[in-house]
Order: structure tokens, then sequence, then C-alpha cells
């Protein structure tokens, strides 16, 4: 629970606000950017820092990173309630998203380096379905509450969850392993390269969402481009010419690899079409917010489903086949809603949700294996930057599959479609884009779980991998 708990609060934000923004815009009088930096703001500051709370986490200590997180959380939160402004309101958003940035890391952390080796599987499952069940409640809990109780109420909520959160959080050891000794400066990760890949997220994210409204060739867009290139090559030189000790030795572990490029594929799929498939059970099957939130239920409840049986198919079959397995049906799923969509009912795309919920439970044990592949020491920055690629793909992505929604869209609408149909066209093509994508880990899962025959167990349980020199 001291990790299940934050962990959901902060998955269920992630969500919760989407069904309230119109009640948002009207109040507060926000136009379309500020709109649009509401909704972003809190993923874009969660991805941003993530990397710094992995850092705190291998240095203060994971027990006291995730407290801190969970406090500053849970008072931004009450800020936000408050706010009269769409500035305060933006401003507190971004607390929220640094305080979701300590939790996350600290969280993974204690998951893979302070329980028992043969309980992470199961941990690992239970807090998937933690944050699949707050990413399918939220739409649902955000529409009910915002119709009856305001927009204000979806804020408040957090306050008895983190409340709670801080009273469980006591039980994390407050000396765990990594905080034995304090890691030398060789062996943490330079504060450079997180202010530096601060920056280049930021202004990618600018770009994206200002884009629009100025133009691709307006002079702010242009000058965040400036900043976007500046900061990649400084980082580029931080993490290659400097050798950064932290990151090479996270990269020589073909689990932590394989691990990450398909964490990356995952948030440029699947995010996006998150993201769009709530606009399309509105647009194109004109259902009321709640019910379109209720209508991601089969996704959680699926996830729900195949996870306590996860931890025994991969002992059985072993870790690489049932991911690779699992980032397969996620794709199948993608198609199938792709498919369901042009039926004009609910009912024809329930199958592609329940099947992308029960192949993202099969695919937890690559991320157990990721995580458990780091050095104890490095088990923060390990979990940090495995999320911070999560998050800051899922804001990437929506921008990359919605390219493809827009651009089919927009041909469509030229061929004389109507503009339900061209919509339609565009949310599918988008869908068939993210199974691509998604399609395209299993064969990166099959490699970076790889292990030879006869291989015996670990200490931890997880199989022993093997890989070349240099890999």
């Amino acid at each position: 629970m001291a990790v299940l708990l934050p962990s959901f609060m902060t998955a269920l934000d992630n969500t919760i606000v989407n069904v309230a923004l119109p009640q948002i815009r009207a109040e507060l009088a926000l136009d379309d950017a500020d709109l649009k930096w509401v909704a972003v703001i809190y993923p874009l500051t969660l991805a941003s820092l993530l990397l710094l709370g992995g850092h705190l986490a291998d240095t203060v200590g994971r027990r006291a990173t995730l407290l801190l997180g969970v406090a500053l959380f849970s008072i931004s939160s009450a800020g936000c309630g408050m706010a009269t402004s769409g500035l305060l309101l933006i401003a507190f958003r971004g607390l929220q998203g640094a305080g979701a940035a300590l939790i996350l890391p600290a969280s993974l952390a204690v998951l893979s380096h302070d329980l028992p080796p043969r309980s992470r599987t199961a941990a690992f499952s239970a807090t998937t379905a933690a944050l699949a069940s707050a990413l399918a409640c939220g739409p649902v809990v955000s529409g009910v509450m915002t119709q009856h109780l305001g927009w204000e109420s979806v804020f408040a909520m957090n306050l008895p969850l983190g409340c709670a959160s801080l009273l469980v959080g006591f039980v994390v050891p407050r000396r765990d392993p990594s905080t034995s000794s304090w890691p030398t400066r060789s062996a943490t990760l330079s504060l450079r390269v997180v202010a530096l890949a601060c920056c280049s997220l930021a202004a990618l994210a600018h770009c994206l969402i200002e884009g629009p409204a100025y133009g691709f060739a307006g002079v702010p867009v242009v000058m965040s481009g400036v900043v976007f290139a500046v900061s990649a090559v400084g980082l580029s030189y931080e993490l290659k010419l400097r050798r950064n000790t932290a990151l090479r030795l996270l990269f020589r572990q073909r689990p932590f690899v394989g691990g990450v490029i398909t964490q990356l594929l995952w948030g440029l799929s699947v995010s996006g079409v998150y993201f769009f498939t709530s606009q399309f059970l509105q647009i194109g099957l004109d259902l009321t917010p709640t019910s379109a939130g209720l209508t991601f239920l089969p996704v959680a409840l699926s996830v729900l489903a195949a996870a306590p049986f996860t931890a025994r198919m991969a002992s059985r079959w072993g870790d690489g086949r049932i991911s690779a397995v699992g980032l397969l049906m996620v794709g199948l799923g993608l198609l199938m809603v792709a498919l369901g969509s042009s039926g004009g009912s609910l009912v024809h795309i329930l199958p592609g949700l329940s099947t992308v919920g029960f192949g993202s439970a099969l695919a937890v044990p690559l991320t157990t294996r990721a995580l458990e592949s780091s050095p104890d020491h490095l088990s923060g920055i390990a979990a940090g930057l495995f999320s911070a690629i999560r998050e800051a793909s899922g804001v990437v992505g929506i921008a990359f599959v919605g390219a493809m929604v827009s651009f089919v869209e927009q041909a469509a609408a030229a061929a004389g479609a109507n503009d339900s149909d061209a919509f339609l066209s565009g949310y599918q093509a988008g869908l068939c884009l993210a199974s691509v994508l998604v399609g395209m880990g299993a064969p990166v899962a099959l490699w970076a779980l790889r292990r030879r025959r006869g291989t015996p167990e670990d200490g931890r349980g997880a199989s022993v991998f093997t890989s070349k020199p240099g890999q």
C-alpha cells in the first residue's frame, strides 16, 4: 500500500482533468493555448523532473523522496482547487507534476530493490493493475464529480488520498541499501543532464502546443526550436563525450535497454490512441463524458484478470516470450478497435479494448527485469529514467499520432467526406500507426530478455541474462 496508493493517486491525475476541461475553460475564461497548457503541464513537468526524482531517491533516500513527493502533490492539489485564474491553475498543475516526479521513481525503486525477490513480479503486476484502474476510472470519476460538485472537486479528492499515502509511506525502511553509503560523484547522474533534459523537453512541448497558434515559422516557436536544438546538442555531449558513469552502467544492461526502447514505442503509440479514443467516443458515437469514461473499464478489468497469472506464465514460458506476446496482443487490440470503430456501436470496440488490457498485463515482466537489472545504488535513476521516457514519449505521442489523424482527416474532408466520417478515417489511421509502433516492441523484448539454455536462476529469482561485450 505504501507504493500502490501514491502511484494510483499520480496516475489518476493524468486523466481526471480531461473531462473537467470544458467547465474549467468557461469559469476561468481560458483561450485554446491556456487550455492545452492546463492539460499538458502536468505530464510535461512530470517527465522533465523524473530524472531529478531518481537522483534524489538514490542520494537522499527512497522513503524521504516518496514522502516529500506525496506532501508536495497534496499541497499543490489544494492550490489547484482554489485557483482563480488560468495562470495559477497552470502553476499549481506544474507543482503537481513535480510532486509526482518524486513519487514515481522512489516507488519503482522500492518495488525493484526493497521487496523479497520472489514478490517483485507480483508487486509490479499489482502496481500495473492499480495504474490501469486509475487511468480507466479517472474519466468516470471526473465526469460524475464535475457534473455534481464542480471542477474544483476533482483536485480536492487528492487531499484524503495524500494524507493516507503519507501515513502508509512510513512503512518504507528509513535507511535503504542505496543510502547506507552515499554514491560517489562519478556514480551519480550529473545535474547538468537533468537541466538539459528539462530544457529540451519543455522547448519541444512549446513548439508543438504553440505552433498552431503562432505558426511554426513564428518567432516564439522558432526560438523554442533553437532552445530545443541547443539543449539536445548539450545533452548529447554530456551523455556521450563526457561518458556519464551512471548512464553508461545502466545502458550496459540489455534488459534495461530493451525496456527503454519498448517504453518509448509504447508512449508514442498508446498514449496518443488514449487521447483520441476519448474524442471518438464522444464525437463519433455521441456518448456523454461519463459514458465515454466507462468505456475504458474493460481495459482495467482485463489487466486485473490477467495480472495474477502473468508471473506463473513467465516462469513457465520465459519472460521474453510472454512480454513479446503481450506487446503483439496490444497491437492486435488496437487493430480490432480500428475495425470495430466502423460499426457505429460501442459493442464493436469492446473486444479490442479488452485485448489491449490483457496484452498490457502480459508485458509486465519486461518492466520488472529492466529495473531489476540496474545496480542497486542506481535504482532511483533507473526508475526515473524509465518513467521519464514513458511520460515524455506520451506527450510527444499525442502530437505524433495526432499528426497522422489530422493529415488523413483533412484528406478525407477534401475528398468530400463529412466531418464525422473524416474524423473516423483519421482515427483509424492513427490506430494502425500505433499498432505498428507497439508491435515493433515484440522482437525487442525477445532480444532484451534472451538467455542461454541451461542458465540457472540468479538470487533474485530472475534469469541471468547474458550479453556480448559492449552490449
